[in-house]
């Protein structure tokens, strides 16, 4: 049995077994267990290890140094260990090493499995459950991360970006304590992450919030104007969008939760045309539409009013609940005094996210007289990286127009006058498919009456947790998805075959990417009866050749592809091998199983499938793929899985159904 021991690399790095603690060696050898414990449980090549030991120029015995580092540390976890044994804790894999440990061992384990938890509660508004987890999380932060490494390798940024995760996490956990109380909990680890990074708006932002609910409000006027003043002198550009509302609402003492605002009238545009902008061709969208921009009152004109929105689908039908959604949002941010209003619209690929933003923000354009920006961030286009926000952000100022000469180098200062040039305005800004939450926080407006619509296949729950509304897009019910289909090849073709419509509409899984693929086919051969159509579906074998894209529409394949690119390795992995499940759901313990991992580290995983809406917790402890995300992965199972790796994944995962009772998912996801 594997002796119990602790890891610590949140602040000081150590290791225990029970009261003992180890001395870790020299300070490479320290260096290259913290890297390990940063990556615990994935290998890290043995070239990274090296770039990451030495930043400069690497000695030309690296690789053996770096074997030699691996052995002492080996010989240190287990000091019973014979010469020249694997061992179980430093391990050789794929070309590298990995630290095997367990989460209760290590303080980066454990802290993200609380962070995770916090998240879920927070988008599910238990906030103070989320404020317990995130609590609980930050208690193992101790100070810098990996303290007692060389610096120049601390700089690296495996412990920078750590050291990011862990302030965000301090950000969600004061969200959290000013909608339940408890701001006090967070102040030691928001004063922690703003000491560690004092440009970090978001975490002073947290932290001037924090103070003033604690009952400290001179204080946190005080961080205020610190911040501000070192925003002007490092980077010359004026706070950002969260600590502007921050800053606002301790003035106003509005540091509780804040009330829904009622549902008003908008605000009445002025009469008479306006003109409008069309941005550069480098920064417009394909398919963009002008829609009809309010027109101004006689007072003198006012800057550049950009009026440009992607098309809306003429075959758009349904969702009517989201739309009655959307518009109860949109009152009240006209009626809001406040920070601007963000929406969080996410689901899995091809639900139709952007076919909804696009129909609701042409239904609501009339009621946003200063404008209206559109930025398609590419979050997963399979075409190419997403969207840098330095470059949006170029794009979007040369749609209000301001000159290139004067757009600033960087992404702050970029954010700092994109924020200035909003200023006193009203405008809808649609970001649609981000590819995470850093992506869109420099590109939302800070003025109050501002509502910005963002889409993405990820949960983003940071972005959640800072505020904006979540909006999950289920898929359509049976009805709208009949009415969208018979939209695309006409009512009179559907009405003639009903049973032949219900059955494309049952085989496409209700998606809209899917109806639109077969839709177009269909619409493509008037000739061809629909019972034809579903016949080649109900006859298309278990991949999705039956959904290839056809002129102007992209195929389903192409579609969920960038997510599943997106994914980790390890997530990867166990995305292919759902599909080997024989039942149409499946507990983590049978998911651990297939995959041959601890259930603990399975369950993270699947939260994580879930958070990028490619599985669904239908119910506690059972998940399940939509049946045309399971197509795909077993497509990707055959290609990268051997049959013999198959085969073992099925076999173990007999096994545990002999072992562990089907209806009873709570015993195997809490098994060792």
């Amino acid at each position: 049995m594997r002796e119990a021991m602790r890891f610590e690399v949140l602040g000081p790095l150590r290791v225990c077994r029970g009261d003992e603690e180890l001395d870790l060696g020299f300070p490479q050898q320290r260096a290259l267990l913290a890297l390990l414990l940063v990556r615990a449980g994935r290998p890290v090549p043995a070239g990274e290890i090296v770039d990451v030991l030495w930043p400069g120029r690497a000695p030309a015995s690296a690789l053996n140094v770096v074997r030699r580092y691996a052995g002492a540390l080996r010989r240190l976890l287990e000091p019973g260990l014979p010469p020249r044994a694997p061992g179980r804790r430093v391990l050789r894999r794929a070309g590298g090493y990995l630290l095997e440990a367990a989460e209760d061992e290590v303080d980066l384990l454990r802290f993200r499995a609380l962070t995770k938890r916090g998240k879920r509660a927070a988008a599910t508004g238990r906030s103070e459950a989320a404020l317990g987890h995130f609590v609980d999380a930050l208690d193992d932060w101790h100070g810098p991360v990996a303290m007692g490494i060389p610096a120049a390798v601390r700089e690296n940024t495996e412990f920078t970006a750590l050291e990011r995760e862990l302030a965000r996490t301090a950000r969600m956990a004061a969200d959290a304590a000013l909608l339940c109380g408890g701001s006090e909990l967070v102040l030691p680890h928001l004063r922690r992450a703003v000491g560690l990074d004092p440009l970090d708006e978001s975490a002073q932002a947290g932290l001037v919030m924090a103070l003033a609910a604690s009952g400290l409000q001179a204080e946190a006027l005080t961080a205020y104007e610190r911040v501000r003043r070192l925003l002007a002198e490092e980077l010359g550009t004026a706070p950002g969008p969260e600590l502007t509302a921050a800053h606002t609402r301790v003035l106003r003492q509005e540091w509780g939760p804040r009330p829904a605002a009622p549902a008003t009238p908008p605000r009445p545009a002025p009469a008479g045309p306006v003109p409008t902008a069309t941005p550069p061709a480098a920064t417009a969208a394909p398919l963009c539409v002008p829609v009809a921009a309010p027109a101004p009152s006689p007072t003198p004109a006012r800057p550049v009013r950009p009026a440009r929105l992607p098309a809306d689908l003429p075959v758009f039908v349904g969702r009517e609940a989201e739309l009655a959604v959307l518009l109860r949002v949109t009152d009240a941010a006209a009626a809001s005094t406040g920070a601007p209003t963000t929406v969080l619209v996410s689901g899995m690929p091809g639900i139709g996210k952007s076919a909804l933003a696009a129909h609701w923000a042409h239904r609501v354009a009339d009621r946003f007289p200063d404008g209206l920006l559109h930025v398609p961030l590419r979050g997963f286009d399979a075409a190419g990286p997403p969207l840098e926000p330095a470059e949006a952000l170029r794009g979007m100022l040369a749609t209000l127009g301001v000159p290139a000469a004067r757009l600033p180098d960087g992404v702050d200062s970029l954010a700092g006058l994109y924020r200035s040039t909003l200023a006193g305005r009203r405008l809808l800004v649609l970001l649609d498919d981000a590819a995470d939450t850093e992506q869109v926080r420099p590109l939302l407006p800070a003025g109050p009456g501002s509502l910005t619509l963002v889409t993405s296949r990820l949960a983003l729950s940071g972005l959640t947790a800072s505020g904006a509304r979540p909006l999950h897009l289920d898929l359509p019910s049976a009805a709208d998805a009949a009415a969208a289909l018979a939209r695309r090849v006409g009512r009179d073709r559907t009405a003639a075959e009903p049973g032949a419509a219900a059955e494309i509409v049952a085989r496409c899984g209700r998606l809209p990417l899917a109806l639109a693929v077969v839709a177009a086919r269909a619409a493509a051969r008037p000739d061809v009866p629909l019972s034809a159509i579903a016949a080649g579906l109900r006859h298309s074998g278990d991949g999705l050749d039956a959904f290839a894209g056809t002129a102007g529409t992209p195929g389903l394949r192409a579609a969920l592809d960038p997510s599943y690119r997106r994914l980790p390795p390890d997530n990867a992995r166990l995305f292919r091998l759902l599909s080997l499940r024989p039942g149409p759901d499946l507990t983590p313990g049978a998911a651990a199983a297939l995959a041959d991992l601890p259930p603990r580290r399975t369950r993270l995983l699947l939260d994580e499938l879930a958070d990028a809406h490619l599985v669904l917790e239908h119910a506690p402890g059972r998940y399940v793929q939509h049946a045309l995300l399971r197509r795909f992965a077993a497509e990707l199972t055959v290609a990268y899985d051997s049959p013999a790796e198959r085969r073992r994944a099925l076999d173990r995962l007999r096994a545990h159904t002999a072992a562990v009772p089907d209806g009873n998912p709570a015993s195997d996801i809490d098994r060792p």
